[in-house]
Order: structure tokens, then sequence, then C-alpha cells
């Protein structure tokens, strides 16, 4: 599995958030809304999430641990040997 490269996450969260921020000021601003779904699901297919608020959960997630914690989380990535597996079996 590949994992997004931190710095991109952290670049689109923000990105999300500060569309966020614009679209609850001005709710009937029909570009900004445009905007912020456009983000989120920007969010949605670097994180592998349906829902924008899962996404940014998930990347504030990923934001916070590393590669380890990360595999340790989602241990059928790895075999028993500890190595990456293809297609995530054993």
């Amino acid at each position: 599995m590949l994992l997004p490269a931190k710095s991109e996450v952290a670049r689109q969260l923000r990105r999300y958030r500060a569309w966020e921020r614009s679209m609850l000021a001005s709710p009937s601003d029909v570009a900004v809304r445009a905007t912020f779904e456009d983000s989120g699901y920007t969010l949605c297919v670097l994180m592998g999430k349906r829902c924008a608020r899962e996404a940014a959960e998930a990347a504030e997630r990923y934001l916070r641990t590393n590669l380890v914690t990360c595999a340790q989380e989602q241990p059928e990535l790895l075999s028993p040997s500890g190595r990456r597996t293809p297609s995530g079996a054993a």
C-alpha cells in the first residue's frame, strides 16, 4: 500500500479547513461552496475515504503518526516476516 506524502496531506488538509471556514462564513456563496466541496473530494481521494469529514479525520490521524504506528494499526498490510505484501495477503 502506498502512503501519501505527509507534506501533501498537510497541505490539502489546510486547504480543506480554510475553505470550510470560508463556506461557514458565507454559506450562500455558490463559488465558495463548490471550492470547499472540491477540496473535500481531493482529501477523500488522497486518504481513500468516501466522506470529507472522515478524510479530514484520517488526515489528522495520519499526520500525528509515523510509518511504524500506521503499519501497526493496519497489520493486514504486513506479512508475518514484517515485509509488505503486494495485495495485503500474508
